[in-house]
């Protein structure tokens, strides 16, 4: 390829090849808004020379097509004339170079003047012009009608209010033009966030932001009526918070297929102010007392106040001295730290949810450790898509500290342990033991207390030792506790594990009195307590002494927990509608106190499956865990457990397909051991519920009313689909439309109208080219629907209807489609516009001469439509032609053609077409000839243009006939016919003159031609005697009366023709004549040295030519003038010229004699008359006299004034 360019431009210089330039301008017509930024790109191609071509654009306005106005070149700043130098100047209109040879035109600011033809030019460049230096396109400057108004408003909105916007679009531009209308969202300087918009072809599209919400349905855009476009957001939320505008732009097609947004408008702005739900929220700490004593319990209480706590997520973490005790989250699971996690699980200490807003912290036995500060701290959290939570505000009160005191003894005094037992009887026991218990019959896992109080007579002496006994049903004792008199407590062996973990407690309250604390009773703590106290005293040798013993006890009962545990689950609604709600009750028996922890699970079988699945639990320790396949339900359950009993409420609100199925309920009955572990004692299974949930009854009805409609084509077809009554106010609806032909079997889909106002198209609408024509509305009253096919076509007949489907939005938002109906037809009837074509049938005739202009006149008097376009076609019938043939047409765009007749008589440069106005048209034929005679008519086709722009012949009509006649101009050549004779002398020359006195027309020509007139029978004129003559001339009149013969025999001496073209010389006068034309109707031919044979008669003979229209010459007429008599005199001695040289003599010989013989002549008429009167012999025949007298010839030579000659030929005289 590099090799390439180097050998292409060799072979270019030396001519091998040569490019041929080619300058490619943009596509028009092109339709731009006043106001707007265009922009025209040219291209250049096939050029030699530098790579960077210059370019230079003009206009021609429509004002004056032919001129040429310059606007603004790349390489001349002078270019542009005065009424584009400012802008040019100014910076709006320049030239953008894209590349080397491509180029942009910018007018930014488009004004109507810009309408016209622009021309694209680049200057040559080449070494020889070769090629196309310009290209034009057509720019169209219309006005900008687009309209964008809204209410300019401010809105003071709460979160999760709704909202509604509407905006008015309109245009009034004839162009056939779409519309796209988008809301923006716009914050501060921020840049505008789309909402939702409606593309040009009517599709919906939102950004990222709301892209979500549009697919929910929860953010909308309706067209209402024409012009209305409402937008609706169901649910504002804070991040909603802004301006929101609405931005239409109006569309156009340009002619290389591609949209352009001719205009783009805003409208006033909606600031909208959201006012979020209150997020607040307050904490506090509380106690009953802050001094306590080691051993005694306390309770913190974290109080959270807040609005829709249940609908908010909170986290909650303990402290004490600032390090953690532990956190629970919004599940309400606590998490202990090791340290207190161990006190914990021995029952001293407890976290817990008491409540939505209320959270506890107790420790059941205070240690003097545990003095100093509590706190808690409240931490909102937010839920993400992903079921992740974030942090968010965290707040927490002041710190309460306490103070634990140590027990104080200073009664008891510590001796050694080894004591010595006196003598019984030594001393003697007063006391007595009283044992009390908190309750005889407790629930299993109630605590049990027990109280033993030594009562004695006197002051108390000494010192006691207790021992808690158990005696069971089957009456083995063991030891639970004991109390040495030293006050050390020490459990029983089978009670060692359960006191360490605080599950049995010893204690001596007073010196006097002592309590035994069984915690989270079992079943097998039921039975006989028994206190059994010893009483010591201290001997005198200071060893304690044992005085005596008492005892006492109670009877427990212990009622199992499992006693009578059941669980029933019930529904009042076992059959629910579409969004409504239910509840599922699972009642559990008995009614267990709130320690009693029991678990409840709803499962769910889904209709269809034949599995259950754990839907939610709401665990032993308050929580609620849901299932793995709970995602749907969540948003929409609630789970309740009541405060009095264990009974757990399913509240499942907005109800759809996927609740319906059986639920089942299962409890878990739950004891929590000393040692911080569970026990799960029994689990029921309730009943089966199943739960229904049905659509809702469709009230969807669509009017099936008919209707016929006929209009003429290119107006636009009003269908209309009204819905007459619907199931929800919240219904959408999917409009289908179809058109049913004669021909198909069933109806073609034409559009769609999802019910999310999505448009499609069908295969009809593809197939014949609909798409741009079609305009959907819906109205402001919801339940009509309009669909608009604008410019109707004749192939557009056909019965249309709709198909309406009904949409509602199921409570997991999804559409599901409830009913669908069809409509009505409407039956179309598209016609072609009634010809109303007339012609004017007014007759004519016309007679003009040739070379003349006739004018033939077409009249429309009426036409279908003023945008029709009109063929008008000349025909003439010539005679003895039977048919008709084409002289002209004027075609639909305006252009003349010639016809075959036009050929045929050189009617190309003769034929003129005026129009003075609208359906006149008036055909000249100029310069006309005699073929162009005939019988003229016209015919005019009437086309009309189709919705789709193609044409087509609507009607035609004949004018009345016009009969021309072509003349030839009256002949009117006349020649000088009195020419006198003449004599001359031999030798010498004489002439013939053709004087032409009159000619038919100012544009003759004139053939001429000299005839010597000969008589046949005779030898040579010349040679003859006058008496010889005379003879001859009366032999050759009695031969022409007995033969009917011309006896004269014509010789042309010379001819000349009308193209001045002489003819040869007659060959008796060849080298003597003499030819002249002195003046445009008298020519002259001399014969030089004339002999005495040319002694004759002569004539001359005239042709008038004249030319035809098609500048030919014919012969028009032909005259010939008068014979010319010349005498010729022989020079040699005759008596002539003796007479003619003497006066005396001449009129002695010519003068004298004639009265004398006249008088002779006279006397012998008379005699010869009365002789025949006379004489019967006389008589001619059949009885007629004949007297046959012939006058004597004379020859009179007026040139030499000779007397006549008179010749008696014989015979003359009988």
């Amino acid at each position: 390829m590099k090799c390439f360019f180097p050998v292409l431009s060799c072979l270019a210089v030396l001519g091998v090849v040569s490019a041929q330039r080619q300058v490619t301008v943009q596509e028009g017509p092109l339709y731009r808004t006043e106001g707007s930024h265009i922009n025209i790109w040219c291209n250049v191609s096939g050029y030699q020379g530098p790579s960077e071509q210059n370019f230079q654009w003009s206009i021609y306005l429509p004002s004056a097509p032919e001129r040429e106005v310059q606007i603004v070149s790349t390489v001349d700043s002078s270019f542009p004339y005065a009424i584009y130098t400012q802008r040019v100047r100014g910076g709006k209109i320049y030239v953008e170079r894209v590349q080397g040879n491509s180029a942009l035109l910018h007018i930014t600011d488009l004004q109507a003047r810009d309408a016209g033809e622009y021309e694209c030019h680049t200057p040559n460049t080449d070494e020889r012009y070769f090629g196309s230096y310009s290209a034009k396109m057509n720019l169209v400057v219309i006005p900008d009608s687009l309209q964008t108004t809204a209410v300019p408003q401010t809105l003071h909105k709460v979160e999760q209010d709704p909202l509604e916007l509407s905006c008015e679009v309109a245009t009034e531009t004839v162009q056939h033009s779409h519309l796209s209308v988008s809301w923006l969202r716009q914050k501060g300087g921020e840049k505008p966030v789309e909402v939702i918009s409606l593309s040009r072809d009517f599709i919906l599209h939102s950004s990222s932001e709301y892209a979500q919400r549009q697919s929910l349905g929860e953010v909308r855009l309706d067209k209402l009526g024409r012009s209305t476009f409402r937008l609706t957001i169901f649910h504002l939320q804070p991040s909603d918070q802004g301006e929101f505008y609405c931005e239409a732009a109006e569309w156009i097609q340009d002619p290389d297929g591609s949209w352009y947004a001719m205009t783009r408008k805003r409208s006033e702005g909606a600031v909208v102010n959201i006012q979020p739900t209150d997020k607040e929220f307050t904490v506090r700490l509380e106690t009953d007392k802050r001094l306590h004593t080691v051993g005694e319990p306390v309770e913190f209480r974290c109080i959270l106040e807040a609005q829709n706590i249940p609908d908010r997520y909170f986290a909650v973490s303990w402290a004490f001295n600032s390090s953690l005790i532990a956190t629970m989250g919004p599940n309400a699971v606590p998490v202990l730290n090791s340290e207190f996690a161990h006190r914990e699980a021995k029952g001293q200490l407890k976290v817990s949810k008491e409540s939505d807003g209320v959270f506890v912290l107790k420790i059941y036995h205070l240690r003097q450790e545990d003095s100093g500060k509590y706190n808690c701290r409240v931490t909102e959290r937010e839920k993400t898509v992903t079921g992740e939570f974030i942090d968010k505000e965290s707040k927490r009160p002041k710190n309460i500290p306490i103070v634990v005191l140590p027990l104080t003894d200073n009664w008891v005094v510590k001796v050694p342990q080894q004591h010595q037992i006196l003598p019984q009887g030594h001393l003697e026991s007063s006391i007595s033991v009283e044992v009390a218990s908190n309750a005889s019959v407790v629930l299993e896992g109630e605590d049990l207390r027990f109280s033993c109080t030594v009562r004695t007579v006197g002051r108390l002496q000494g010192r006691f030792s207790v021992i808690w006994q158990l005696v069971d049903r089957q009456n083995r004792r063991s030891n639970i506790m004991w109390l040495d008199r030293d006050g050390t407590v020490q459990p029983g062996t089978s009670y060692w594990e359960r006191s360490s973990f605080g599950g049995v407690q010893m204690e001596q309250v007073q010196p006097n009195s002592f309590s035994l604390g069984i915690f989270s009773s079992r079943k097998e703590d039921e039975g006989q307590y028994e206190c059994h106290v010893t009483e010591w005293v201290r001997a005198v040798d200071g060893e304690w002494q044992m005085v005596g013993e008492r005892r006492a006890s109670t009877l427990v009962s212990i009622t199992a927990l499992e006693t009578g545990f059941a669980v029933t689950a019930i529904s009042r609604t076992p059959g629910v509608t579409y969004s409504d709600s239910f509840d599922l009750q699972c009642i559990i028996k008995p009614h267990y106190p709130s320690r009693v922890p029991v678990s409840v699970t709803w499962r769910f079988q889904p209709v269809g499956t034949i599995e259950f699945h754990d839907l939610v639990t709401f665990t032993r320790d308050g929580g609620v865990q849901w299932g793995e396949r709970s995602s749907t339900f969540r948003t929409r359950t609630a789970i309740e457990k009541a405060e009095s009993s264990n009974n757990v409420r399913l509240s499942i609100s907005r109800a759809s397909d996927t609740e319906a199925g059986k639920y089942q309920c299962v409890a878990e009955l739950w004891r929590r051991n000393y040692n911080n572990t569970w026990t799960r004692l029994a689990e029921r299974t309730s009943n089966l519920l199943e739960i229904r949930v049905l659509q809702p009854v469709t009230k969807l009805q669509v009017s099936k009313s008919k209707r016929t409609l006929t209009l003429v084509e290119n107006r636009p077809i009003q269908l209309n689909c009204s819905v007459k009554s619907q199931t929800s106010t919240n219904s959408h609806f999917a409009v289908l439309w179809y058109v049913h032909k004669p021909s198909d079997a069933d109806g073609k889909l034409i559009l769609k109208t999802t019910h999310s106002s999505a448009f499609e198209y069908g295969t009809y609408a593809e197939e014949e080219g609909l798409r741009g024509r079609l305009q959907f509305e819906r109205h402001a009253s919801g339940g009509l629907f309009s669909l608009t096919v604008q410019k109707a076509e004749v192939s557009d007949s056909g019965s249309y209807y709709c198909h309406v489907e009904e949409w509602l939005l199921s409570p997991n938002y999804a559409w599901y489609k409830l009913a669908e109906e069809v409509s009505g037809r409407t039956e179309v009837t598209v016609k072609q516009p009634d010809s109303r074509l007339k012609l004017s049938q007014a007759q004519g005739n016309l007679s003009v001469l040739e070379t003349r202009q006739i004018q033939l006149e077409c009249v429309v008097l009426n036409r279908t439509s003023l945008a029709s376009q009109l063929m008008v076609e000349w025909f003439v019938w010539k005679p003895n032609h039977p048919e008709r043939e084409v002289v002209a047409h004027l075609s639909r765009d305006a252009t003349f053609h010639y016809g075959e007749q036009a050929a045929k008589n050189n009617l190309k440069g003769r034929l003129h077409l005026e129009s003075p106005s609208p359906g006149v048209y008036r055909l000249f034929i100029q310069n006309v000839a005699v073929q162009d005679s005939g019988t003229y008519s016209c015919r005019v086709e009437e086309w009309l243009p189709s919705p789709s722009g193609v044409w087509y012949k609507r009607a035609e009509d004949t004018a009345g006939q016009t009969t021309v006649t072509v003349m030839r101009p009256d002949a009117a050549l006349q020649v000088d016919t009195v020419v006198p004779n003449a004599t001359v002398s031999e030798k010498a020359a004489f002439q013939l003159d053709c004087s032409i006195l009159s000619r038919s027309s100012q544009d003759s020509r004139f053939a001429v031609a000299w005839y010597s007139l000969r008589t046949k029978a005779g030898g040579k004129r010349g040679s003859l005697g006058i008496e010889e003559q005379e003879e001859e001339e009366e032999e050759e009149e009695v031969s022409e009366e007995e033969d009917h013969e011309d006896p004269t025999e014509r010789t042309v001496l010379l001819s000349v023709g009308p193209d001045a073209v002489f003819g040869p010389e007659g060959s008796p006068w060849e080298g003597r004549l003499r030819f002249q034309r002195l003046s445009p109707l008298l020519y002259r031919l001399t014969v030089l040295e004339a002999s005495p044979h040319d002694t004759g008669n002569y004539s001359c003979h005239v042709e008038e030519w004249l030319p035809s229209p098609q500048k030919e010459w014919y012969r028009l007429t032909e005259e010939e003038s008068a014979p010319i008599g010349i005498r010729v005199l022989d020079t040699s001695s005759t008596l002539q010229s003796l007479i003619c040289s003497n006066d005396a003599l001449f009129y002695f010989v010519f003068f004298y004699p004639f009265p004398i013989f006249g008088i002779l002549i006279i006397t012998i008429l008379l005699v010869r008359f009365k002789s025949r009167n006379s004489s019967k012999n006389s008589e001619g025949k059949n009885g007629v006299p004949l007297l046959w007298i012939k006058e004597p010839h004379l020859n009179y030579s007026p040139t030499c004034l000779e007397p006549p000659v008179l010749s008696i030929h014989p015979g003359a005289i009988d």
